[in-house]
């Protein structure tokens, strides 16, 4: 079964939760966040440009990003996202930008750095990709960062830049002379698939290079940080029924968690899917346990991770549906 942070459903959860705490409510920042550090641009063709930047960590409560062209607003980026194609330049042209970050209060962050980037001349009508770089290889370059080698695409072609992509989604970008890209950010003790694609100034891409597999290794003292921490759960009794109010800290995974999934006595129970944007501080929800009283249940949860698959889970405290109704709690995971 999974549940959704918004709708109908969304509402009656909230509406239950009102007398203890606020639904999906975030830590507000009393101060603006600070400016994206950095901030990159390639020029993707002649008439777009790939704009990058690192992402503000999870605590900084960042909601979106705006980037700038030339002092002028033309992107808004979700908070978890950490780069974008701006489309629409002209060719033979150089352009500055720069990327304001928006907190969850509404606050904007003062400008990024600028960066500067010169599209390259058009280009006859050409319909035909490049062919693709070659003898493609990778491996870790310490516990959170690997890089990239491979040969250029015969003759250039054109090639205006290469695109990295993980699992499917381009998360890089460097010039048509690069040879190399070092890719950060990434989780320790964990295994990548990349792939590297050229791109030609009439906004053609080759085919994919071979797939490269990755396991960053764990740094001393470092772990993959997957699982929520701070898991409370309280009974409650509403409407004939028993839930646990749950509120829980995110891992720290670089972007927002999009999704979660809750498991009772080591049972699947449900799936969490944040719909209106995942809470950066504290996160809040209500699972449905019972109509029983006097019943113990034990709940843990675990979060979807940025490339897709599911982290550690976290502790497991102990709920009783009292008999009485009144809320009560076993905040201390139970062997």
């Amino acid at each position: 079964m999974t549940r959704f942070r918004n709708g109908a459903m969304l509402g009656l959860v909230c509406t239950a939760l009102l007398a203890t705490t606020a639904c999906g409510a975030n830590d507000r920042r009393a101060t603006a966040p600070s400016a994206p550090a950095g901030v990159t641009v390639q020029a993707g063709s002649a008439t777009s440009a790939h704009v990058m930047w690192h992402p503000a960590p999870a605590e900084d409560g960042v909601r979106g990003y705006d980037v700038y062209r030339s002092g002028t607003k033309v992107k808004d980026v979700p908070g978890d996202t950490a780069m974008t194609d701006i489309a629409g330049l002209t060719p033979s042209s150089r352009y500055t930008f720069t990327v304001r970050a928006r907190g969850a209060d509404g606050t904007v962050s003062p400008h990024s750095a600028t960066v500067s980037v010169a599209t390259p001349a058009t280009v006859a009508e050409d319909k035909d990709p490049p062919a693709g770089p070659t003898g493609v290889r990778g491996g870790s370059d310490g516990a959170r960062a690997a890089r990239l080698t491979w040969a250029p695409a015969p003759d250039g072609q054109g090639i205006v830049s290469y695109d990295i992509h993980q699992g499917g989604s381009r998360i890089h970008s460097v010039g048509a002379d690069a040879t190399s890209a070092r890719v950060t950010l990434l989780r320790p003790g964990t295994h990548y698939r990349f792939t590297v694609v050229a791109r030609d100034a009439a906004d053609n891409t080759s085919p994919a290079s071979r797939t490269v597999e990755i396991t960053t290794p764990h740094g001393p003292g470092d772990a993959p940080d997957t699982a929520p921490t701070g898991l409370r759960a309280t009974a409650r009794a509403a409407d004939g029924a028993y839930y646990a109010d749950l509120s829980w800290l995110p891992p720290r995974t670089g972007g927002e968690v999009p999704a979660y999934q809750i498991h009772l006595d080591g049972k699947f129970a449900t799936t969490l899917v944040w719909g209106d944007g995942a809470p950066r501080g504290r996160a809040t929800y209500s699972v449905y346990v019972s109509r029983t009283a006097g019943e113990a249940f034990r709940v843990k949860l675990r979060a979807k991770l940025p490339d897709g698959t599911w982290g550690a889970f976290s502790a497991e405290p102990t709920v009783v549906t009292a008999p009485d109704g009144r809320p009560t709690a076993d905040r201390h995971p139970r062997s």
